[in-house]
C-alpha cells in the first residue's frame, strides 16, 4: 500500500514550500517586505519585518474576497493565469521606489482594492473597487492604477487618504485598452504591465493596445445554468497582431503627447525602464524577433535611439536592465552566444564587458552602487544550480570571476537591498526544504525561515541527478530519475514526465523535485520517473536552445527516446515498459512520441496539447518556426495531424473547455484527424476548467484517469484505498 494518495496530490503549498516570497527591501534598506502564509495553508498575508532588530509585524491578511478562487472575477481568474499564480490572499505588492530618504510607503492590492503600509503602520485599504495593476508614483505621494480599461490616478496624503481619483485616459472601447498589457506581453513577452511613473512623478509613459484588427475568438461556458459565450482577442500565428502605442500623460492636468517608436504596426512593445535621470528607456521587438532596438522618451514625447541588438535565429528577452546613478545602464546580453552582462554609456556606446564565459547570468539581483557592484544570478558553477554572484562596475580587463556569495549546494533566490548592503537568501536543494536567511552588511546573519525536515520525515525520496547523451551523440543532457519503492530487482517500469519546450528547465537542485507528489506517488506504485531537459531547453546557451529552430517535435523528441535508451543499457529502467505523460508543450511532446515511435511506449496521457501550431499565438510560435507564409513545411512537419493514422498506443487525452491558451480547438481538430484515420484515443474533458487547473475536484479527477491510465498500460495493478478520502 504506497504511502501517498491521490488526495495528496493536490494540496497546496507541497510539502517544505510554506516559505516565506516575493521578499524585497524598502528604498532605504532598514525594511523588508514578503508575502507568507506561515500556517500551512495557500493563503497569504502581507509581513514586514525591522533588518536591525529582526522584528517582523503581519501587516496585511486577505480578505473575504481573496480567499478563494471561486470569489475572484473574471479578469482576475485571467490575470492569475497569465501569471502562473497559485496563492491566494495577498498575492503581490510593491514599494514606492523614490523614499529612500523619507518614510517608505507600500501598497499591496487586494479584492480590487489597495492597501498602503506608511513607515512601519499598519496597511490600510483605500476603499476602491475594481482597480488593476495599483502603481505608487515614486516619491509614494500618489498612486496609479487601471478601472474600466482607463487609466486613473489619485494623490496620497500623509495620512495615507487617497484623494478625488482622476481618469487619465479616455479612449478605451472594446478591444482597446489604456495601461494594462494585452494577452501577447503579459503571455509570452514576460511583461505584465502598461504603464510606468517617471522618477519626478510627474508623468505617467502608457501603453494603448489596440486588438480591433485581431478577429475575435469565442469561449463557451456549457456547465451553468445557462451558456455563456466569452471572447477573446486572439493572435495566431501569422495572423494580424494588437497595435500598441505609446503616450506621455502629464498627471496635473491629463494632457497627453503621442510617442513615435518609428515601430512598424505588427512590433512588440518589449520593455520599458524608468530613467532616474527622468523619462524612460523604451524596448521595441520587430515580429521577427531578432533584434532589439532601444530608445530613450522623454517626457515631452520625444525620443533618441540609443542602441541596436541583434541576434540569430532569435532574441531572448531579459529584465535585466538597470540605469545607474551617473547615467550609466547596465545590460545583460547573448551577443557572445551565453547571456553575459555589460555597462553603456548613457547614451547607449558600448562601455565594458562585466562578465564572460561559457555559464550565463539568468538575472540580475541589483546593482550595489554604494560598494559599486552588480549582484546577479548565474550558472557558473553549474546550470543544476544557481547562486548569486558579484562582479565590480568598473572591471578589470580581462574580465576577472566574479565573486560567489551563496555558500550551500542548491538553487539560491536573493532580494537585494539598494542601500545598506543586506541582502536575503531563500535556498533550497533536494534535500533541503527552502530556508530564508538574512544577510546584512555587517553583523550575524538572521534566519527568516527553516523548517526542520526532511525528504524521509515527508516520506519522499530525491530524485537522483544524472546525464545522458543526446541523440547527436555528443551533447550532454541532464535527467532525473525517481526510482521506484522497492527499488532492487529487475529493472522497473517507467513513466517519462515531459515538457521537453523552450524557456524551459526542469532539472535542477531544487527542493520542488523531490516535493512534488505526483512523481513520488507513481514511484510508490513501482514505476520509475524519469525528467529529461532535452535540446531546446533554457540556460545552456542560444545554440543549444535554438537547435530546434525551423521545426519542432524533432530534436526533443529524439533526444527523449536516447535517454531512454541509455538509462535502459545501463539496467536502471525497463524501457520496453515504458509510458510518457505531460502538458502543454509537454502535451504536444507526449502525442509526437506516440505517433512518430508507437512501439516505444506502453501509454501515454497528454493535458491541452498542442496540436497545430498555426493555431497558437503569435509570439510564441513565429519566435521558433517563422510565420506560416515563411516556412510552411516547418508547421507542417510540426503538426499532430499528419501523423494521426499511426497511433497504436492508448491515449488520453484531458483539455479544460474554457481553456484560453492552448484552445480545446487544437484537440477537437486532433480528433477528427483520428476518426478520419479509423483510431480513436480516450477523451476527458473539463467544461469550467483554464490551462492551469485550479479546482480540487478537477485536479483530484485529472489525476485519477491519468495515473489510472498510465499504471494499466504498465501492466501495475493500483491497490485498493489508493485514491484516498479527500
Amino acid at each position: 500500500m504506497p504511502r501517498l494518495t491521490l488526495a495528496d496530490l493536490h494540496l497546496l503549498p507541497l510539502p517544505g514550500m510554506d516559505v516565506p516570497s516575493a521578499l524585497a527591501f524598502s528604498p532605504d534598506g532598514r525594511r523588508l517586505a514578503f508575502l507568507h502564509a506561515g500556517d500551512g495553508s495557500n493563503v497569504q498575508s502581507l509581513w514586514r519585518l525591522d533588518v536591525v532588530s529582526g522584528e517582523r509585524t503581519r501587516i496585511a491578511g486577505p480578505d473575504a474576497t481573496s480567499r478563494s478562487e471561486a470569489t475572484l472575477d473574471r479578469a482576475e481568474q485571467l490575470r492569475r493565469e497569465r501569471s502562473r499564480e497559485r496563492s491566494l490572499g495577498i498575492t503581490e505588492f510593491h514599494w514606492a521606489v523614490g523614499t529612500g530618504a523619507g518614510t517608505p510607503v507600500l501598497a499591496a492590492p487586494r479584492g480590487g482594492d489597495v492597501l498602503i503600509a506608511r513607515g512601519d503602520g499598519p496597511a490600510v485599504p483605500l476603499g476602491l473597487s475594481g482597480v488593476g495593476d495599483p502603481r505608487l508614483a515614486p516619491a509614494g505621494d500618489a498612486l496609479a492604477w487601471v478601472a474600466d480599461r482607463e487609466l486613473h490616478v489619485g494623490s496620497l496624503g500623509p495620512d495615507g487618504r487617497l484623494g478625488e481619483p482622476r481618469r487619465l485616459t479616455h479612449d478605451a472601447g472594446d478591444g482597446i485598452t489604456n495601461g494594462l498589457a494585452e494577452y501577447i506581453a503579459a503571455e509570452e513577452l514576460g511583461r505584465s504591465r502598461g504603464f510606468w511613473w517617471n522618477r519626478a512623478g510627474t508623468a505617467i509613459l502608457s501603453a494603448r493596445a489596440d486588438e480591433t484588427g485581431i478577429p475575435p475568438f469565442h469561449l463557451l461556458h456549457l456547465a451553468g445554468e445557462m451558456p455563456e459565450v466569452e471572447t477573446h482577442r486572439y493572435p495566431f500565428a501569422g495572423g494580424p497582431n494588437a497595435r500598441v502605442d505609446l503616450s506621455v500623460v502629464r498627471v496635473d492636468d491629463g494632457i497627453r503627447r503621442d510617442v513615435d517608436t518609428g515601430a512598424a504596426e505588427d512590433d512588440y512593445l518589449a520593455r520599458v525602464v524608468a530613467d532616474q535621470h527622468d523619462g524612460w528607456l523604451v524596448a521595441m521587438l520587430p515580429r521577427r524577433q531578432d533584434r532589439l532596438r532601444w530608445l530613450r522618451v522623454a517626457v515631452d514625447g520625444t525620443t533618441d535611439e540609443l542602441w541596436n541588438e541583434a541576434s540569430t535565429p532569435w532574441l531572448n528577452l531579459d529584465d535585466d536592465t538597470r540605469i545607474l546613478d551617473d547615467g550609466r545602464i547596465l545590460r545583460s546580453t547573448e551577443a557572445s552566444g551565453v547571456r553575459h552582462l555589460e555597462l553603456r554609456a548613457p547614451d547607449g556606446a558600448a562601455e565594458r564587458v562585466l562578465t564572460a564565459g561559457e555559464w550565463g547570468v539568468t538575472g540580475v539581483a541589483g546593482v550595489d552602487e554604494e560598494r559599486g557592484r552588480v549582484l546577479f544570478h548565474g550558472t557558473r558553477d553549474g546550470v543544476l544550480e544557481r547562486h548569486l554572484y558579484a562582479v565590480q562596475l568598473d572591471v578589470p580587463h580581462p574580465v576577472a570571476d566574479p565573486e560567489r556569495l551563496t555558500v550551500e549546494p542548491g538553487w539560491h533566490e536573493a532580494a537585494i537591498a539598494l542601500r545598506g548592503g543586506a541582502w536575503t537568501d531563500r535556498w533550497s536543494s533536494l534535500d533541503s526544504p527552502p530556508r530564508v536567511v538574512l544577510h546584512p552588511a555587517s553583523g550575524p546573519e538572521l534566519v527568516i525561515h527553516a523548517p526542520a525536515i526532511s525528504p524521509a520525515e515527508i516520506g519522499h525520496a530525491p530524485p537522483e541527478l544524472t546525464t545522458v547523451t543526446a541523440a547527436d551523440g555528443a551533447t550532454e543532457l541532464h535527467a532525473a530519475l525517481y526510482r521506484p519503492v522497492p527499488a532492487g530487482g529487475s529493472p522497473p517500469p517507467v513513466v517519462v514526465w515531459v515538457y521537453g519546450g523552450p524557456h524551459s528547465q526542469k532539472v535542477a537542485n531544487h527542493w520542488e523535485l523531490t516535493a512534488t507528489p505526483w512523481r513520488q506517488l507513481i514511484r510508490e506504485l513501482g514505476a520509475a520517473v524519469l525528467v529529461v531537459d532535452n535540446r531546446g531547453t533554457a540556460h545552456r546557451g542560444l545554440a543549444f536552445e535554438a537547435v530546434l529552430y525551423g521545426h519542432l517535435g524533432e530534436v526533443e523528441v529524439a533526444d527523449q527516446l536516447a535517454a531512454l535508451d541509455q538509462l535502459a543499457a545501463r539496467g536502471e529502467i525497463d524501457a520496453s515498459r515504458a509510458a510518457i505523460t505531460g502538458g502543454s508543450y509537454g502535451g504536444f511532446m507526449t502525442i509526437r512520441c506516440l505517433l512518430r515511435h508507437p512501439d516505444r511506449f506502453a501509454a501515454g496521457v497528454a493535458w491541452a496539447p498542442v496540436v497545430d501550431w498555426e493555431g497558437y499565438d503569435t509570439a510564441y510560435t513565429e519566435r521558433y518556426l517563422g510565420t506560416p507564409a515563411e516556412n510552411p513545411d516547418g508547421y507542417r512537419s510540426s503538426s499532430l495531424r499528419p501523423d494521426a493514422g499511426a497511433l497504436r498506443t492508448p491515449l488520453l487525452i484531458q483539455h479544460g473547455l474554457v481553456d484560453e491558451n492552448v484552445h480545446f480547438r487544437h484537440t477537437a481538430r486532433l480528433l477528427e484527424a483520428f476518426t478520419d484515420a479509423g483510431v480513436s484515443c480516450d477523451l476527458q474533458v473539463f467544461p469550467t476548467e483554464r490551462h492551469a487547473s485550479r479546482t480540487p475536484a478537477a485536479l483530484r479527477e485529472r489525476d485519477r484517469r491519468a495515473i489510472a491510465h498510465l499504471c494499466r498500460g504498465l501492466g501495475i495493478e493500483l491497490p485498493d484505498g489508493w485514491e484516498g478520502t479527500g
